[in-house]
């Protein structure tokens, strides 16, 4: 059994970091975003990975970067074989990355090189992709740019939400990563060199873009809504008794021959 440090933050992490644990390995150490001022209170709020790794008993580390010597030096000190990495947030100074026996392993929830960056699985399903992957990267300096280890395919269908694809996103990597381990225990885990060609990047999704747009044609719109579905979702004003009110959607369908541009048929 290895001796892994997990670094995630979000629900996504949480399927990893159980079933890595579940497998046997050792979790030494779970690095996690500090805790957030959230709702209404602005109470601060522990993220997901820090709720679910205290109620398993594991220590937890919150720094808020690297850039500390002594944060560097905490974790070097670990001795880790493998440090597994899913959603963490913090960008990776290369003394964390080479600390571990053999180095950091990312979880990314696309088919490198395509969907780079923060938002792979809302860019995949507006961009009206069919497909995506699960794929398990050697962490290296640029960003999502190591060597994929691993690559589970699953299909996008043509009215799958983020929030499903994230969920069987999840699901799919968790037991992608603990393969990945157990190639590590036998020495059989091989990584490639990604492809130069095909890279997309995955920008963080801003407000801006999050109001529907009828006038672009029916398949962008339904794939912009899914793909915002169910955070931070799609929207659209209308006029209701003089006030204007904002209309949250969260999933559509394209009709076709029926209405005209800009129309909402409902069901």
């Amino acid at each position: 059994m290895l001796r892994v440090v997990f670094m995630g933050t979000p629900d996504f992490s949480v399927p990893t970091l159980a079933a890595v644990a579940g497998a046997g390995h050792e979790i030494v150490a779970v690095y996690t975003q500090p805790p957030r001022p959230a709702g209404r209170g602005m109470s601060e709020r522990k993220s997901p990975v820090h709720a679910h790794a205290e109620a398993q008993g594991f220590t937890v580390f919150t720094p808020k970067n690297f850039k500390d010597e002594a944060d560097r030096q905490a974790f070097a000190a670990h001795r880790a074989d493998v440090a597994v990495v899913v959603a963490y947030g913090l960008i990776l100074p290369q003394a964390v990355l080479d600390a571990p026996k053999h180095g950091c392993l990312n979880l990314h929830a696309s088919a490198l090189p395509r969907w780079r960056g923060a938002a792979p699985i809302q860019r995949a399903v507006m961009a009206g992709d069919t497909a995506t992957a699960a794929a398990i990267m050697k962490m290296e300096a640029g960003l999502d740019t190591g060597p994929v280890c691993l690559s589970v395919p699953i299909e996008i269908g043509p009215e799958t939400t983020a929030g499903e694809l994230h969920d069987a996103l999840a699901a799919k990597g968790a037991r992608a990563m603990v393969e990945a381990l157990a190639q590590i225990e036998t020495g059989t885990l091989r990584c490639t060199t990604q492809a130069t060609d095909g890279v997309t990047y995955a920008s963080k999704i801003s407000k801006d873009e999050t109001r529907i747009d009828f006038d672009k044609p029916a398949a962008e719109v339904h794939n912009h809504i899914r793909g915002l579905s169910p955070f931070p979702g799609a929207w659209f004003e209308v006029k209701v008794e003089g006030k204007v009110e904002r209309v949250r959607v969260l999933r559509t369908r394209v009709e076709q021959g029926a209405g005209s541009s800009g129309s909402i048929i409902a069901s």
